[in-house]
């Protein structure tokens, strides 16, 4: 049971819960100013009261991740017309704290009231003479939360409120966590001073008033209504802060960044950052000068020759911009030739050049019967483990003296794109020879072997037949125990140009007027087209998340294609290298099959 009496309401009511109160047009402080409970009726006969038992208002809690502003949502109550629940006093659950019963609950926008009827026992007659004179004019909420939403306030705070909820009772309290959690006073009661102050004090922290406001107030604005009017006009002429975001146009890391985004757009187009559009309308020799007036050299009087030939060889970051524009270029060259082979291997980074073994644990098989002793048998697993190591592959580039003073960025992004293309055509060269290769793995037989079961010749040209053996053989391939069936569903048909229009065919969806004319595979396999492959062979492979064949890696420090200046005095220009670190290898011949397309 939740009670909402461990928070502190002058922060609570600072915070904006994420229920919507009111019309939209209206601000916090009014949504919270019109909420505030009014003046309602005491039945002395029937010895019952209306009285506000629980609200809108956020109040501060603690859960296993830390604290967080508890709302609760009026329109989440659930519960009947007849429901009563019983009233207690400070949430005292013994039956001698009963002192009543809570009933005609009603949802009154923001808030929940509910009819409390004080009992007849001698006993009690205390407690209905405290509400009767205002000693006691507070009320709080036992409930249980059935549903939360959680979200995120602008200061990084957290707010759960309660969407689902129901309410157990309600007490009777001095010092609630809801200040709006109210008893309505009758009428005839006196606006007294007491009074008067503790509806000061809801309404400074309610509309966010300053703390010395409500000790000025006039000594006639002594009834509720008068105190309510003054808190409304103190609200709408107080003075909003204003908030000023100040940007440091000055730190060198972040120029940079925006001037290779500028670069790189203008070498190869595509989207320009805002904050780099300062920098789209400079030549190579304004970005050289602009680096080096930054490093604290005067460019007055320089000729181009000069300003390029400072800013390449002396401490300006005009080098590193230069590289960091062409690396972006190269990069989305590189991405846009990928090999469609990657995305059937595994990604692995490595540390070094040294050759890598990737371990493979066989399976665990079965659980074992016990036996009436209870005894657990010990298993071993086998093992298995395919190597790898990395290569380094790489060309130099020269930008000319020419083409900085041409300023030919063009030149430049087809140069850059065109290294970025040949490390993406050296991944897939190096894929496609090593499912070509068909080389031994650490067993000392072939990938692909007829004594393996995923190595099909006579027979075996693309047809529904020759993939139905083909996926038989796939479904019931053993671990390395030689015993479990480890189901290496095929998920990849990889062929070569040359089969492309026969396997869409044979892949694509129909609508058959008969069972007989049902493309058995459509939507089962997706198709994988590598142009470097030739003839009529083709492949199954697994999904590498279930059962993974092949593997390919970078070294950890170096990922993709890299751009890279070097020192270069021999030349008029600058000079720049693009290498790749780069290895494929097999893992496993268990989620591969190979048929040769013979008739």
């Amino acid at each position: 049971m939740n009670v909402r009496l461990t928070a502190n309401p002058a922060k609570a009511s600072r915070i904006t819960p994420s229920l919507r109160i009111a019309p939209s047009d209206l601000t916090q402080g009014e949504r919270l100013f019109r909420a505030m409970p009014r003046v309602g009726d005491l039945d002395e006969d029937n010895r019952s009261f209306r009285a506000v038992v629980a609200t809108a208002t956020p109040v501060q809690r603690r859960d296993a991740k830390g604290t967080f502003w508890e709302v609760l949502d009026p329109k989440g109550l659930q519960f009947n017309a007849d429901d009563d629940f019983p009233l207690l006093t400070d949430h005292k659950q013994a039956a001698r704290e009963t002192v009543g019963r809570a009933s005609g609950l009603t949802i009154d926008g923001p808030s929940v009231s509910a009819t409390l009827r004080i009992g007849m026992a001698d006993d009690i007659e205390p407690i209905f003479q405290r509400v009767k004179d205002g000693t006691v004019r507070h009320v709080s909420a036992g409930y249980q939360v059935l549903a939360w939403r959680e979200s995120k306030n602008p200061d990084g705070t957290r707010t759960k409120t309660a969407s689902k909820w129901r309410l157990l009772e309600v007490s009777l309290v001095p010092v609630p966590a809801d200040q709006n959690a109210i008893i309505h006073r009758s009428a005839e009661m006196p606006f007294d001073l007491q009074t008067r102050a503790a509806l000061i004090e809801t309404l400074r922290t309610a509309c966010n008033l300053p703390e010395q406001w409500g000790g000025d107030l006039a000594e006639e604005a002594v009834t509720d209504e008068e105190v309510r009017e003054a808190a409304r006009e103190a609200m709408l002429t107080r003075q909003q802060p204003q908030i000023r975001i100040r940007q440091d146009h000055t730190d060198p890391v972040q120029i940079q960044t925006r001037a290779a985004d500028a670069l790189a757009f203008r070498m190869a187009g595509g989207e320009l950052p805002a904050a780099s559009r300062e920098f789209v309308g400079m030549s190579l020799r304004d970005l050289a000068a602009d680096a080096l007036t930054r490093a604290g050299t005067s460019v007055r009087g320089m000729s181009a020759d000069d300003i390029f030939t400072r800013a390449a060889h002396g401490t300006s970051d005009f080098p590193l911009l230069v590289s960091n524009a062409m690396g972006k270029v190269a990069a989305q060259a590189y991405q846009a030739a990928e090999s469609p082979l990657k995305a059937l291997a595994r990604q692995r980074t490595l540390p070094n050049f040294k050759e890598s073994t990737s371990i493979r644990l066989g399976e665990m098989g079965r659980l074992e019967e016990m036996t009436e002793h209870g005894e657990f048998k010990h298993t071993s697993r086998a093992e298995a483990g395919e190597t790898m190591s990395l290569k380094t592959f790489g060309r130099a580039i020269n930008v000319s003296r020419k083409l900085l003073i041409d300023d030919d960025l063009g030149l430049l992004g087809d140069m850059t794109a065109a290294m970025g293309a040949a490390a993406a055509q050296t991944e897939a060269e190096e894929m496609v020879a090593l499912l070509t290769a068909n080389p031994n793995l650490s067993d000392s037989t072939k990938v692909f072997a007829a004594g393996r079961g995923n190595y099909a010749t006579t027979g075996s040209a693309l047809s529904e037949t020759a993939l139905s053996n083909a996926r038989k053989a796939m479904r019931t391939v053993k671990g390395l125990d030689g015993k479990t069936i480890i189901d290496a569903k095929p998920k990849y048909l990889v062929v070569g140009p040359e089969l492309e229009t026969a396997a869409e065919k044979l892949l694509a969806s129909i609508y058959a007027t008969t069972s007989e004319d049902v493309a058995a595979f459509a939507g089962k396999l997706s198709l994988v087209v590598e142009p470097r492959l030739t003839g009529a062979g083709w492949y199954l492979l697994a999904d590498p998340a279930r059962v993974a064949s092949l593997q390919y890696g970078y070294l950890a420090a170096a990922q993709g294609v890299q751009i890279q200046r070097q020192e270069a005095w021999d030349t008029l220009g600058l000079k720049y290298r693009a290498w790749l670190d780069f290895g494929c290898g097999w893992l496993d011949w268990r989620g591969a099959y190979h048929a040769t397309g013979a008739a």
